[in-house]
């Protein structure tokens, strides 16, 4: 028997990843995973993560993606950062512009001239 995880495993295994989700075996899903079928059977289902922590885990992922903490970064790249999480959905969540203002160090009002000059 292989220890090997199946390719569709192995190549949506980033992704799951990335997102903050994880891989379930076929005879845990639930309801609101959703199925990884491979010709016609389910591999796995992939279930997603709970809105709670959601801001967390993107400013995570800009700041692996721009090298280093929003706090340290410098202010173009804060400005770079501050697209990303636009771009990715950030500001649409409850005091997200609050929380990357305490997460980048800076005041709510440089959040806002950031994504004013993005939305310009």
């Amino acid at each position: 028997m292989s220890t090997e995880p199946h390719p569709l495993l192995r190549a949506v295994k980033p992704v799951v990843d990335a997102v903050g989700a994880t891989l379930v075996p076929p005879a845990e899903q639930e309801p609101s995973d959703v199925p990884l079928v491979w010709e016609g059977e389910v591999i796995a289902a992939v279930r997603m993560p709970p809105l709670h922590g959601a801001l967390d885990r993107l400013i995570d992922s800009v700041e692996a993606e721009l090298g280093g903490p929003l706090p340290s970064l410098s202010r173009e790249h804060k400005q770079l950062a501050v697209r990303l999480l636009d771009q990715r959905g950030a500001f649409i969540l409850r005091r997200a512009v609050e929380d990357v203002a305490d997460a980048m160090g800076v005041s709510r009002i440089t959040v806002y001239n950031y994504l004013n000059a993005i939305h310009r």
